[in-house]
């Protein structure tokens, strides 16, 4: 197991280099590598930003598959929200307070790629000259057979991405030391499968559409297999037996369509305990993305939909002619936990951004109630003016002026 001794503070010397000096964050040294790996020294920042929110390891390690969620995942409303989201996940198991974040370590780019392939059968292993031992791919054979919309329909690709984040804990009763504590896994899922006929590769793109309950059976599916995957690494690389005995916890992530402007959700996760390769009982997710204004808030989220109406109407009164205010909301079932608004807008002076940035923040107050977060982003032509946060049931927001 990877354990962390700690020390005082101060500069450090680590694989030769220097780290900064950090005033009063504690140091740790890495123990029980294999024998021909020398010890590391690393950093536990003290500040954290809210309870929300995990400390990172010192210096910052990159994944080996670093980048590789912005090419695979579909929209950067996806990208950000699949990383934050696998944060909240992981506070299920692993609070904040005691669990230190690092990017994942044990599944690399070259990992994830064969994973997200497709299963080849027999006659295509020969076909393609491929070693039955590298048919790793989770998502499912593409026979041939039948025109490519049958095709399409009967094995589409439901696979997109593997996302990975470790976390370290403080190592039993020995406080100046600590270890790997647990894994968290997301796997990103199309909720439309994009192809191409087989006959114009860069031709019309046609679109899928993969149900819901077709997304869950694929997605478990697929996460029971990645932990029996990773337990067997554990077994077989002395340098990942770190996973051997931690828990490993698989979210299932499903994006939006390619043109959506609001990001996709979690639909639920399981965890299987450490030293076990068997998934338990899985966790529904019951959170939601709705744009503001739209149908589906109209329909679903009236209250809420009035309210950001009324706001709107307040800018437009405001600023005549003005008509750009979009709203998402974030929901745990039917409750509205956090709401980002955006203001694009033309400003002709700097007392013309301080004074609209200072109706925008009585409006927040007045018009919406105030159980959830709230988050303004006011812009121009000239990049971002001003940003309003007001946290729930606080009186007064936050609000801050860029300066150019």
């Amino acid at each position: 197991m990877k354990k962390w001794s700690a020390a005082a503070f101060g500069a450090v010397l680590v694989l030769g280099g220097c780290v900064p000096d950090f005033q009063q964050e504690d140091e740790v040294v890495q123990e029980n590598l294999p024998e021909e790996a020398e010890s590391q020294t690393v950093i536990i920042p003290n500040f954290q930003i809210s309870d929300d929110y995990y400390r990172t390891l010192l210096p910052f390690e990159p994944s080996p598959s670093r980048g590789m969620v912005v090419d695979n995942v579909a929209s950067n409303f996806d990208v950000a929200e699949l990383e934050s989201g696998l944060m909240r996940i992981a506070q299920q198991n692993f609070d904040p307070a005691d669990y230190f974040f690092q990017p994942g370590q044990f599944l690399d780019s070259g990992t994830i790629t064969s994973w997200l392939s497709r299963e080849y059968n027999e006659e295509q292993l020969g076909e393609n000259d491929i070693a039955p031992e590298n048919n790793v791919g989770l998502n499912p054979i593409d026979s041939g057979e039948g025109n490519r919309e049958q095709r399409a329909k009967n094995s589409p690709i439901y696979l997109a991405h593997i996302q990975e984040h470790n976390y370290f804990a403080k190592s039993g009763e020995d406080e100046s030391k600590v270890q790997l504590g647990g894994v968290v896994v997301g796997l990103a899922l199309n909720s439309v499968y994009y192809y191409q006929d087989d006959n114009d590769p860069y031709g019309a793109t046609f679109e899928e559409p993969i149900s819901q309950d077709k997304i869950e059976e694929e997605g478990r599916r697929m996460a029971q297999e990645v932990v029996q995957r990773m337990r067997t690494m554990a077994a077989e690389d002395p340098e990942k037996a770190d996973l051997a005995d931690v828990p490993i916890t698989v979210a299932l992530f499903k994006q939006e369509p390619r043109n959506a402007v609001i990001p996709g959700n979690f639909i639920g996760y399981s965890s299987a305990e450490g030293g076990s390769d068997e998934l338990g009982d899985w966790n529904a997710m019951n959170e939601n993305y709705v744009l503001f204004p739209s149908a589906e808030a109209n329909e679903n989220f009236r209250d809420d939909e009035t309210a950001f109406l009324n706001f709107k109407q307040d800018i437009e009164t405001y600023f005549p002619n003005f008509n750009s205010v979009i709203g998402t909301g974030r929901y745990q079932g039917d409750q509205l936990t956090n709401l980002k608004i955006d203001i694009p807008i033309q400003f002709y002076g700097k007392a013309e951004i301080v004074g609209f940035t200072q109706f925008i923040a009585g409006r927040l107050i007045d018009q919406f109630p105030s159980y959830f977060a709230i988050e303004v982003s006011i812009t121009s032509v000239n990049g971002p003016e001003a940003l309003i946060l007001k946290e729930p049931e606080e009186t007064e927001p936050f609000v801050h002026l860029y300066e150019h």
